[in-house]
């Protein structure tokens, strides 16, 4: 700890801070804008200046940058201090010069930082009448929009894009005194992150362009505290709603998982809330041949209640995109032997193996921050970028963690002089993929194999650093040493960290990186190890339990059950669509979904189920943090949250003795029924927590139009809803101060209007939230730490004429509901084939080629895409994209063949 003296008064900060950081967490208030906490300092701005003295006789001092000044011990500095004040005053006006008077019509107005730190400084009048410097906007796609002419040249933008997300295409260009931010010309961010520029940005240089369709300003948005759906990391999220629609995505710091920062499918996926392809009403079928029609709650529920008080067996499939409380209500119904987890056979034997290994051990499963700490990391399998974007942001980070600690003499948060002194220097990163990927870039060794042989190269791993542990004798010379080389690597490093997951849907990869981590954890080293996972609620069902499709299939064909109830499942993405066909036959169907899918339009009877944005409940991440989300809007007319309608189900089938009411209820009944859910609770305070005995206001202080916006309905101002289920009020009336880390619901505090408020609500800037980041571990690794996998899969022998199936995936348009947001699927690419050249050129087929790809589960006509690195023999297929949904499964075979000149490409 070092003491440091402010306006003569003594206070305790840590070592290692900037004057700047440490004044801002002991809550004192100096503007700034180019250092930020994630990227630190490099002295752009000079807004932030002080008075430093020498001791406490020195009457004179000096003004310093306290961004670029050490707290050491004894400083002494003032803030108040007119010089300084002055300065600060003299550098907004500065900044001024050329910025537009156009806040009324900014979008950022009303939580601008620079109107905060302008307001702050005392900067009230504008002295300069000449003309002012203009720039031409460009168009940058569809996430972010331009507006220059607002750019105070504080380089955040440049250097959170370029230097700490790996970005190429955005760029500072300077001509005489005029420096300009944007790309060589106007076209798409090559970055999936691109759209933290609208929260990194202190102006409205960069804005949020999906907000601009249905606009509204901060003070009119009402907000709550949620948590991304898009993939199983569980970055937490602060949705805004007005007039009953989703308006935008920001980020909610959580310091353990995303921090700062989501990549573009979070912050822009969310538009699925608002598709017109919505199922907002009951739709009942008369017979099996009629078209689905329209009923009222009222005639569904008297429907519900006539078929399941006819008895009969019932099939509940769940989902891993639906939360726990929904899952668990459906397997009451049910019945655990005939509840289904919902899941593919491949995804659902990946997500048990998942448990088992985290469960067993050998290693803690790492957090996104713990993996962005790590000093050597190896990944099997997983092309983050795509896959679980924000994982592959923080392995960015990780690369400069071992060439820091050979650094000395220069303070970490000096980020320009940092990044001066390392050059290109990075630490070891190693991939093993099947194809390429964006982190690539930063990888000491992109390895390119099959999925086997990705498994065996981490089998040998293992068996280099335990001689116990099984692996093959010999992979070729080549192999042979990276293996060598890698096991080195770790060896060496204080932090090693090991990843694999789901994405090529082999469980000897899977087993292969826990051998790993196990032999690590057997030298007396502490790994850490991520086992990515594909939807949100992945490793949640996998704790809840349930059989596989197949199960539910025998159940309807031997008459075990007349009722089958779908949650929130597109069971064709799951399955062949014969074996979907199967189910569908059941006597009764009841499909309970927020979209319109062809399970639905298949069903006797489809009710609409809440999406996120309207619901409660809770999501366990790929780490096995349980993480509460709560309703940012209450349901419309005729949808309900899917454990109230199947709670109505349960009680018309006698599984239910009484009601549960409340989501509180539910949740303690989970707990005691599966042990390993038992801390569920622990996650976010309950239903009965007040403050100062109010709920917390969704709404802030300047919320308006609450009479208006009714009026053409009544001209008084109408009751708001109830919520049974949350700490949290549809309202402006209840505490608006700064509430527990689980129900922050927006980030603001007097002078502080812009997202750079979070300061405010941490321990410290950059540290976990006041009382704790939020979140509940539910997995801990046993002691005992488990037993090696003997099982290694044998080399990669490609049958004659046929090509092993690798699944490639997107960012955007490989996951189900940003699908349903037309700018994520702006940026989604036509379905593919992907062939090695080597591989294309035996078949006489060319980039572009249409090729015919026989499958099991069907014939596909698809365009080549050639992949130089793409290992022989197989070819890769994007997952999940339009018209390959249920086809593709990993590890099959395919037969290849080009097809003949006018024969249509159609999937």
């Amino acid at each position: 700890m070092a003491l440091i003296y402010v306006e003569n008064k003594a206070y305790k900060v840590e070592d290692g801070q900037n004057l700047l950081a440490a004044c801002l967490s002991l809550g004192f208030d100096i503007p700034y804008f180019c250092w930020h906490p994630a990227m630190h300092s490099v002295g752009a701005c000079r807004q932030c200046a002080v008075k430093q003295f020498k001791d406490k006789h020195d009457a004179r001092g000096k003004i310093v940058m306290s961004c670029m000044t050490a707290a050491v011990d004894g400083v002494r500095i003032s803030i108040k201090d007119p010089e300084a004040h002055a300065f600060r005053a003299a550098v907004i006006e500065w900044l001024m010069l050329n910025h537009p008077h156009d806040c009324p019509v900014c979008d950022e107005g009303g939580e601008c930082h620079l109107q905060d730190m302008t307001v702050m400084t005392g900067h009230t009048r504008r002295r300069y009448r000449s003309n002012k410097r203009t720039f031409r906007n460009q168009d940058l796609g569809p996430f972010v929009s331009h507006e220059m002419n607002r750019c105070i040249q504080c380089y955040r933008c440049v250097r959170f894009y370029r230097d700490y997300a790996g970005g190429r295409d955005l760029e500072s260009f300077s001509l005489r005194n005029q420096v300009y931010f944007g790309r060589h010309e106007s076209g798409i961010l090559e970055s999936e992150f691109s759209g933290n520029l609208v929260e990194i940005c202190p102006t409205g240089v960069f804005t949020d362009k999906s907000l601009k369709q249905h606009y509204a300003r901060k003070w009119d948005l009402m907000t709550a505290p949620s948590v991304c759906v898009h993939c199983g990391l569980g970055c937490n999220t602060i949705p805004g709603e007005r007039y009953g629609t989703l308006r935008r995505i920001r980020n909610r710091y959580n310091g353990e998982v995303n921090g700062y920062f989501l990549c573009d499918r979070g912050r822009y996926g969310y538009l699925f809330v608002n598709s017109p392809d919505r199922l907002r009403q009951p739709l009942q079928r008369r017979s099996r041949n009629a078209a689905p029609e329209p009923v009222s709650v009222e005639a569904a529920l008297a429907k519900v209640e006539k078929i399941f008080s006819g008895g009969g067996g019932v099939v509940g499939i769940g989902s891993p995109r639906a939360p726990l409380e929904a899952n668990y209500a459906l397997r009451r119904l049910s019945g655990p032997d005939r509840f289904i987890a919902g899941q593919s056979d491949v995804d659902l034997a990946l997500s048990r193996v998942a448990r088992q290994i985290l469960s067993e051990g050998p290693a803690r499963s790492c957090s996104i921050s713990e993996a962005a700490d790590a000093d050597a990391v190896f990944v099997l399998g997983e092309d983050l970028s795509n896959f679980a974007p924000r994982l592959s942001l923080a392995l960015m980070q990780s690369v400069r963690r071992q060439p820091l600690e050979g650094l000395e003499g220069i303070p970490l948060w000096q980020d320009a002089a940092v990044r001066i002194a390392l050059q290109d220097q990075r630490g070891p990163l190693y991939l093993a993929m099947p194809a390429p990927t964006r982190l690539d870039a930063v990888a000491t060794v992109a390895y390119q194999d099959s999925p086997s042989g990705i498994a065996r190269l981490g089998f040998a791993v293992a068996n280099r650093l335990d001689r116990n542990a099984p692996g093959p004798e010999t992979l070729g010379r080549d192999a042979d040493s990276l293996a060598a080389e890698i096991a080195a690597a770790l060896v060496g490093a204080k932090r090693p960290l090991v990843i694999s997951g789901a994405g090529l849907g082999s469980e000897a990869v899977m087993q292969a990186a826990a051998n790993v981590a196990r032999a690590l954890a057997g030298r007396g080293q502490a790994p850490g190890l991520c086992l990515t996972l594909p939807e949100a609620n992945s490793l949640g069902a996998a704790l809840i339990g349930g059989g596989g499709l197949s199960r539910a299939v025998k159940a309807v064909e031997t008459g075990e059950a007349a009722t089958i109830v779908i949650l929130e499942n597109d069971l064709y993405r799951r399955a062949e669509p014969l074996l979907v066909e199967r189910l569908l036959a059941a006597p009764r169907v009841i499909v309970l979904d927020h979209l319109l899918n062809p399970a639905v339009e298949r069903a006797d009877m489809a009710l609409p189920a809440a999406t996120f944005a309207e619901s409660d409940g809770t999501l366990v991440s790929s780490e096995g943090r349980a993480q509460r989300f709560f309703k940012v809007m209450p349901p419309g007319e005729g949808v309900r949250e899917s454990w109230r309608w199947i709670e109505a189900m349960a009680l018309a089938a006698g599984a239910l003795e009484s009601p549960w009411g409340t989501i509180d209820n539910l949740i303690r009944d989970m707990a005691a029924d599966i042990p390993a859910l038992a801390p569920v609770g622990e996650a976010a305070p309950g239903e009965g927590f007040r403050l100062h005995g109010q709920k917390i206001a969704r709404q802030p202080r300047g919320y308006s139009g609450r009479t208006a916006m009714n009026a053409s309905v009544n001209v008084r101002e109408p009751r708001p809803p109830g919520d049974p289920d949350s700490p949290l009020a549809f309202s402006m009336e209840g505490f608006q101060g700064r509430p527990p880390a689980p129900l922050i619901q927006r980030y603001w505090s007097p002078g502080w209007n812009s997202v750079q408020a979070l300061n405010k609500f941490q321990d410290e800037v950059g540290g976990p939230l006041k009382g704790g980041d939020p979140g509940k571990r539910l997995i801990n690794p046993a002691a005992s730490g488990g037993s090696y996998s003997v099982q290694f899969p044998e080399p990669f022998v490609r049958p004659e004429g046929e090509w092993l199936i690798v699944p490639l995936y997107h960012i955007f348009g490989s996951e189900e509901l940003s699908a349903f947001s037309p700018p994520v699927m702006e940026l989604a690419p036509a379905a593919y084939v992907a062939l090695a050249p080597d591989d294309a050129a035996g078949l006489g087929a060319r980039a572009g080629s249409l090729v015919e790809v026989a499958l099991p589960g069907g014939t596909l006509r698809l365009p080549v895409r050639l992949i130089d690195s793409l290992p022989e023999g197989t070819a890769g297929l994007p997952v999940y994209l339009p018209g390959l949904e249920g086809i593709v499964s990993p590890g099959e075979f395919a037969r290849i063949r080009v097809m003949k000149q006018g024969q249509q490409g159609l999937t």
